[in-house]
């Protein structure tokens, strides 16, 4: 293994002597630089060193064809001392060979992976399809950057609002983070950490008084859709979602006990809800359909209904509340509880929310009920600072 010193135009002329597999230039201008020679003509550029386990290794730094001379041995420099404060340089580059693509790891790790759970899988999916894939999809987990996220949400907030924004950028901390948990190759750190949500206006503005929705329940009692004058008031009466109540099962209802088991929730997990009077009286004038097992079945097909859009936006219109979405009987539900002076915490649990800020959405109490909480400091002092009667003297100074 010969000593040489290495130079453009040695590198450049380098060959292998006939009848050898392959001959190795030691670098007598770098410590551990050699230049591996086959009688093919190829030239590697490599590294020879001892590790923390005293075993003697090489470690392949580049083709002669794609790097200079001087940029070798900066490498080598530079990978010799990261082997010396102990890091494993040929795991590293093992890693960086096995880290898959941002397509790879969504595709075989991550959707398997939240379909076992989430509900909303589905979302997460359809999210990275029309958001990120095309801009990240066949980028290496190690190669998104800081830069690259700053690119995509710029360009994601010019067509979307805030809100949707943030779902996006928590979907991709969420994905990086499992990949970091799960020790993906290639991966040490999330692109995403550190990057703030954008402020949302999450006040809710639309749901129902109590004219609207005497006046709805009118118009739901003339829909064609004869299951729709239950399916509104038992959203309205319990706060539940659409996909829970159309999927309410009757094994699950237990009047005696005024309880409803909803084993298909957002978050995949069973939540319990208390039944009204309200609810009850739903659900005791709902026709049973025999030996069907689902409570507000399609009388047609005596399964769940696949969407009521239809019925319920000729029922809203016919209302006169083209505004107000399925989704806002649920905002509607929290407002009355709000307003009747029941507590967000109290609100948290009926809704089944993980997280108070997201009931907190819902705390915008009317003005009659800000203004009676408001007096009642005026009613605890006995009135005393309210206006009295003038005495007569006072009047005439007045005048």
């Amino acid at each position: 293994m010969p000593k040489v010193l290495l130079t453009k135009d040695f590198v450049a002329s380098a060959a292998c002597p006939a009848g050898m597999a392959k001959i190795t230039y030691f670098d007598t201008g770098c410590r551990g630089l050699v230049l591996d020679v086959r009688p093919s003509g190829s030239r590697v550029f490599g590294l020879r060193y001892v590790d923390q386990r005293k075993v003697q290794r090489q470690h392949k730094i580049g083709h002669a064809d794609d790097l200079r001379l001087d940029q070798a041995r900066q490498m080598a420099n530079t990978l010799r001392s990261r082997s010396v404060l102990g890091e494993d340089i040929r795991q590293h580059q093992s890693d960086a060979k096995h880290c898959p693509t941002l397509s790879e790891f969504v595709f075989s790790q991550y959707i398997p992976y939240v379909k076992g759970y989430k509900r909303s899988w589905s979302i997460d999916l359809a999210l990275y399809k029309n958001h990120v894939e095309r801009h990240w999809g066949n980028k290496h987990l190690d190669e998104v950057t800081k830069a690259d996220l700053i690119t995509l949400l710029s360009r994601h907030q010019v067509t979307h609002a805030p809100g949707s924004c943030n779902r996006l950028l928590i979907l991709l901390r969420y994905m990086f983070n499992l990949a970091l948990k799960w020790e993906t190759p290639g991966i040490s750190k999330n692109p995403t950490a550190g990057y703030p949500l954008l402020k949302e206006d999450n006040q809710i503005s639309r749901y129902l008084s109590t004219e609207e929705a005497q006046r709805l329940y009118g118009v739901l009692l003339k829909s064609e859709n004869t299951m729709l004058r239950y399916i509104v008031p038992m959203l309205i009466v319990t706060g539940a979602r659409k996909r829970e109540v159309l999927d309410a099962r009757w094994e699950d209802v237990d009047l005696e006990r005024r309880s409803w088991r909803i084993h298909t929730t957002k978050l995949g997990r069973a939540r319990h809800v208390p039944l009204s009077d309200g609810a009850i009286s739903v659900l005791q004038s709902v026709p049973r359909i025999g030996g069907c097992a689902w409570v507000f079945a399609n009388p047609k097909t005596q399964k769940p209904y696949v969407t009521v859009q239809g019925s319920w936006d000729t029922s809203r219109r016919a209302a006169g509340l083209a505004d107000l979405r399925i989704h806002d009987l649920r905002h509607s539900f929290a407002s009355f509880l709000v307003n009747a002076g029941r507590t967000l915490y109290e609100v948290q649990h009926l809704l089944g929310h993980t997280q108070i800020k997201t009931t907190q959405r819902y705390s915008h109490l009317s003005q009659h009920t800000l203004l009676d909480a408001s007096n009642a400091a005026t009613r605890a002092v006995g009135g005393m600072f309210l206006p009295m009667p003038m005495l007569a003297d006072q009047a005439t100074y007045m005048r």
